[in-house]
C-alpha cells in the first residue's frame, strides 16, 4: 500500500515545510484521534501565491491552485503531530474564498483542496466540506483552508 508522501508524489504534489503561525496561536492541535489545523493560506516559501479578490483580480484558475497550496499547508501542518500515515479518515474541510461581488463559484475552487485531500488519502480523503464566500481574508489571500483528520479507528 502506498504512503501518502508517494500518493502525492504520483498526482505531482509534495508537502511543504510546515508553516508557522502568523499570529498567537499554533498551525494545528491534536485531541485524542482527531488533528485540527487552523486556517493555512496559499503560502510557498513563506510569499502568497495571490491576493485580493476571486472573480475580481484574481482567476477562477489560480484559486484552485491557492486552494491545492492551502490544503498542502494544512496537511504539512497537521504532520507536525501526527505520521500522516496514520490518518484513516479526512473528517471536515472548510475553505473560505475571498469573493468578488456576485462571484458564486466557491465549491469549484475549494474542489482544488478537495483534491489534495483525496489524491493524499484515496478513498479515505472523502469528507464533509464547507466553500464559504467571505470578503477579505488575513494578508489578502485568496483562499484559506482548514482540515480535520481522524486517527486510527477513535
Amino acid at each position: 500500500m502506498a504512503t501518502v508522501s508517494e500518493r502525492l508524489i504520483a498526482a505531482g504534489l509534495s508537502l511543504p515545510e510546515p508553516p508557522t503561525a502568523l499570529g498567537d496561536y499554533v498551525p494545528a492541535v491534536r485531541a485524542g484521534g482527531l488533528v485540527f489545523t487552523s486556517g493555512q493560506l496559499p503560502l510557498r516559501d513563506g510569499a502568497l501565491l495571490s491576493s485580493g479578490r476571486v472573480g475580481e483580480s484574481v482567476s477562477f484558475e489560480t484559486a484552485v491552485e491557492c486552494a491545492r497550496i492551502a490544503a498542502l499547508n494544512a496537511l504539512a501542518a497537521a504532520s507536525t503531530l501526527c505520521e500522516l500515515d496514520e490518518v484513516t479518515s479526512v473528517i471536515k474541510l472548510t475553505g473560505y474564498v475571498a469573493s468578488a461581488p456576485g462571484f458564486t463559484a466557491q465549491p469549484g475552487v475549494v474542489d482544488g483542496a478537495s483534491g489534495v485531500l483525496i489524491a493524499a488519502f484515496g478513498s479515505s480523503g472523502r469528507h464533509a466540506r464547507e466553500a464559504v464566500g467571505v470578503a477579505e481574508l488575513p494578508k489578502g489571500a485568496p483562499v484559506e483552508v482548514s482540515v480535520i483528520l481522524l486517527l486510527g479507528d477513535e
